[in-house]
């Protein structure tokens, strides 16, 4: 059966055929593909459970900022859109539950505004709250796995679950929680106390990434992780001794200004940024033999 006979007749869901999704990531790649989207928990868990009853597979889509769609997919994408009152954040709480699909810029400007101690961590990152929570993200202030306290999420079976974070939940850029088809819909996460010098703190670190990273252009985010031991091992540190700042494929280029970036400079696709990718873990193997795993989603 195919999804336009799957998905029917539900005020919460809504399904676009073959849908240009190039404005749907941050890098802006050019691509096209089913698009689901989805209002309410109610309709998440009819749309999941229907999709496994279905044997078809999803894609999950936040921001777009940590993920590469290919040009063309026969897999759908599943965008939750649960619609949120700002006037929540109208004041300071001990915990806040909020729903997945929330962005992180709306919860940074609650910090600078209140002082909320922790939440630094996230600053400027182009993210989801439930796309923060699943690869962990955070920046030289912090990780944002160290805030978080509840997860709610469905299985694909359509099942409601809560997951309570401990101190093993969460690893560098990554959770240790979610099955292959959960889907977190809401996030409960706590600040670490009040400091009027937090939102100085923030102010300067955006000012400092507007100096050293591209974020005016079209990009993914970092695309390396670093290697973290008993010495960090900064990926882009790596690939500008390697003199590949500047290389482009077709529209696609790493950064002049931060070596672990990639551009979109002219309608680049999924296949140049795969590339470039490739250019630079060989070039790593063969000229230091290290290997930096990818942190954007391929």
């Amino acid at each position: 059966m195919t999804i336009d006979k799957i998905l029917i007749n539900h005020e919460d869901i809504r399904l676009e055929l073959k849908k240009d999704l190039t404005k749907f990531t941050t890098m802006r790649l050019k691509a096209t593909g089913d698009l689901i989207t989805v209002t309410s928990v109610e309709g998440l868990k009819l749309c999941l459970k229907s999709l496994f009853e279905n044997n078809l597979n999803y894609r999950i889509l936040g921001m777009g900022a940590n993920q590469l769609i290919p040009s063309t997919s026969d897999i759908p994408y599943l965008k939750l859109a649960i619609p949120f009152d700002k006037s929540y954040l109208s004041e300071v709480r001990d915990t806040y539950v909020l729903p997945a699909s929330v962005t992180l810029s709306i919860l940074s400007s609650h910090a600078v505004k209140f002082g909320l101690t922790g939440w630094e961590a996230f600053t400027g990152i182009p993210a989801t709250l439930g796309g923060a929570v699943f690869m962990n993200a955070g920046t030289n202030l912090g990780e944002i796995g160290k805030l978080i306290t509840k997860v709610y999420l469905i299985d694909k079976l359509g099942n409601e679950k809560i997951i309570e974070i401990g101190k093993d939940s969460f690893s560098y850029r990554s959770n240790n929680f979610l099955a292959d088809g959960d889907f977190i819909y809401q996030v409960e996460m706590r600040h670490l106390g009040i400091n009027n010098e937090i939102s100085e703190v923030i102010k300067k670190y955006l000012d400092l990434r507007n100096r050293t990273q591209p974020l005016k252009e079209w990009t993914c985010g970092c695309v390396f992780k670093n290697n973290k031991g008993k010495r960090t091992c900064l990926a882009g540190k790596f690939i500008d001794i390697l003199g590949l700042k500047g290389l482009t494929s077709n529209g696609m280029r790493i950064s002049p200004k931060h070596a672990n970036f990639m551009e979109n400079v002219d309608s680049a696709a999924h296949e140049d940024v795969v590339a470039l990718i490739k250019i630079i873990k060989d070039e790593l193997h063969l000229q230091y033999g290290v290997e930096f795993e990818t942190e954007v989603k391929l």
